[in-house]
């Protein structure tokens, strides 16, 4: 097998940066925030870096929300199906990492109003189903809707809810009572 392409594996990289520092931006700004000069200052490079590998901002967004789907994914894949594993994973979410949650989901809101970012939106709960696994779809999408929603609840709540909290709720969402 041939090695990889040094230019490939540096423009990944570059892309791979520009996606995190356009979430970034939307964490602090919001996505009004965003443009190709905003994220190409927080990436630390050129705004022709950004606008060559994403001539548009909705390619962008698109790319950006795509990106952290696939993120937020590989991270709940570690995660054990538990409702207790599945509570923390949530509080985490709403605590430590709020305000990349709080832009992820102001990325997949956006969507609503935006049809061009909607396949990206919807691959989030591609992604989940298949982490999930073979499993009854109609209960599959309810978990994830009411995961969603207890997302939505922590980000708006004044004080971030702690696991122990989360569990009974998650074990009813996850077990069906």
């Amino acid at each position: 097998m041939p090695p990889p392409d040094g230019r490939r594996v540096r423009g990944d990289r570059r892309r791979r940066e520009i996606l995190a520092a356009t979430l970034r931006v939307v964490e602090r700004d919001g996505v009004a925030g965003v443009s190709h000069r905003s994220v190409a200052r927080e990436a630390g490079v050129p705004t022709t870096s950004t606008t060559y590998y994403y001539a548009t901002l909705d390619e962008l967004l698109i790319a950006t929300l795509t990106w952290s789907a696939e993120e937020m994914a590989a991270s709940f894949r570690q995660v054990s199906l538990t409702p207790a594993a599945v509570a923390r994973f949530i509080a985490d979410a709403a605590g430590p990492h709020r305000g990349r949650t709080l832009a992820e989901y102001e990325l997949y809101l956006l969507a609503a109003r935006r049809p061009e970012l909607r396949a990206a939106a919807r691959r989030w709960i591609s992604l989940m189903a298949e982490v999930a696994g073979p499993r009854d779809p109609v209960a599959l999408r309810a978990v994830l809707a009411g995961l969603d929603g207890l997302l939505i609840q922590a980000l708006i709540a004044d004080f971030p809810p702690m696991a122990e909290d989360l569990e009974p709720v998650v074990s009813l969402l996850m077990l069906g009572g």
